[in-house]
């Protein structure tokens, strides 16, 4: 019988990850990979052990993150060549290098993501084939249901067992002396004095996780709407605002956000665009300019990768889309605020904040291994396990380095 993940384990069936023939016989050949390593780590460099033994330290050029990494196996520079971070998982997992903390290494790849340009990405016929992958996990209304149910599905009891009480699943905001749940409440208590959310105000959540957010909100005195394409996370939300006396004032809807229509004083949405996929941006705004009263006001988290990298990252798939949100896609922030505009929603008050994810991705960890350690998990295999543990270091290897940034922002209709 399959353990629970099992479908996230497998799931670069569909990808290619730089395995067979090729990397049988031809792995020695791609020793040039690392000279190219050298010559494009600007900053922070590479200690690396290499399959004959040798030792190569790599790049070093300019002050930066440093990295350990032994590779065993030709196999993996291979995979690396060919499928990117699709690739450099599957080595990873099938034991084809290692490495004493694997943040350092994908901070360092993301510090030099832009002069890296197609070394670490999926290239001739494994960028074709993953991206045609990745095309047939567009989430479409047909789709998109299954493959939120791929990730949030997993149950409430799993990430009840990390995450912290709020069961908050998105980047918290650090003060000074702050534990995790202290974070996530500041965080969605920014993000609502961002709407200057008054009592009687209408609010729709597009993606309302577990409810935590639109608890909030009714405390302020708001009527909430809020959408959710997970039974699981529905169950728990409905659950939880019973327990607090808030159901007369918020509405849990298993609903599409494309087939959503009213007219609300407020919008809020917390990492939910980064799901929805470029190709249905435009009806994720549209979503927000039909449904916002005139002068009201909408208040976003979202997760943007750098400008300048997003061509070749929207042209392939990496590790996350592959294994972790099918059909996601982190936002073109420039792009995203242009189509914003052009629906008369007006984009003001940025701010950043990739450190604080990075944190809060560190301490999610720390968490994740004390509940494996408590066995509050062992429905879920081993190689689940190292997959997810892959998945928070490699985000926020990516986040230290900013080659992917968080931040909140404000969008009005005049």
């Amino acid at each position: 019988m399959a353990s629970r993940g099992e479908h996230l384990i497998r799931a670069d069936r569909a990808f290619a990850t730089g395995a067979g023939l090729l990397g049988r016989i031809a792995g020695p050949l791609f020793a040039r990979v690392v000279d190219r390593l050298d010559r494009r780590l600007l900053g922070g460099g590479l200690e690396a052990t290499l399959p004959n033994g040798s030792r190569r330290r790599v790049g070093f050029h300019a002050p930066g993150p440093v990295a350990t990494v032994d590779i065993t196996s030709w196999r993996a520079l291979v995979r690396l060549a060919t499928s990117g971070s699709v690739g450099w998982y599957k080595a990873w997992a099938a034991g084809e290098w290692s490495s004493p903390d694997p943040v350092p290494l994908f901070e360092l790849f993301a510090v030099n993501a832009v002069t890296l340009r197609d070394s670490a990405r999926a290239k001739g016929p494994a960028r074709l084939i993953n991206a045609a992958a990745h095309r047939l996990r567009d989430n479409a209304p047909t789709r998109a249901r299954d493959n939120i149910a791929a990730h949030y599905d997993l149950g409430n009891d799993f990430y009840a067992a990390w995450l912290d009480p709020s069961m908050t699943y998105s980047a918290a905001r650090f003060a000074t002396g702050d534990d995790l749940e202290a974070a996530q409440q500041r965080k969605i208590a920014l993000l609502l004095d961002r709407l200057d959310l008054q009592p009687g105000d209408r609010l729709l959540e597009i993606g309302c996780g577990w409810g935590t957010l639109a608890i909030e909100a009714a405390r302020r005195g708001a009527s909430v709407v809020a959408l959710t394409l997970s039974a699981e996370q529905k169950i728990w939300a409905d659950a939880k605002i019973a327990e607090v006396d808030l159901s007369h004032r918020i509405e849990i809807r298993l609903e599409d956000y494309r087939v959503t229509y009213g007219k609300f004083d407020k919008i809020a949405s917390v990492e939910m665009v980064e799901a929805v996929g470029q190709r249905w941006w435009p009806a994720y705004l549209d979503c927000i300019a039909r449904n916002l009263a005139p002068g009201g006001t909408a208040a976003l988290q979202f997760i943007s990768i750098d400008h300048r990298l997003f061509e070749r990252y929207a042209r392939s798939a990496d590790f996350i889309q592959a294994h972790i949100f099918p059909g996601g896609m982190l936002i073109d922030e420039p792009r995203f605020e242009a189509l914003a505009a052009a629906r008369g929603l007006s984009w003001s008050d940025r701010d950043g904040f990739a450190p604080d994810y990075a944190e809060t991705l560190r301490q999610w960890r720390i968490r994740y291994d004390a509940a494996v350690a408590n066995r509050r998990l062992t429905e879920f295999s081993p190689e689940f396990h190292n997959l997810w543990r892959y998945y928070l270091m490699y985000c926020e290897g990516g986040f230290r380095g900013r080659a992917i940034d968080v931040a909140q922002v404000t969008l009005s209709r005049s």
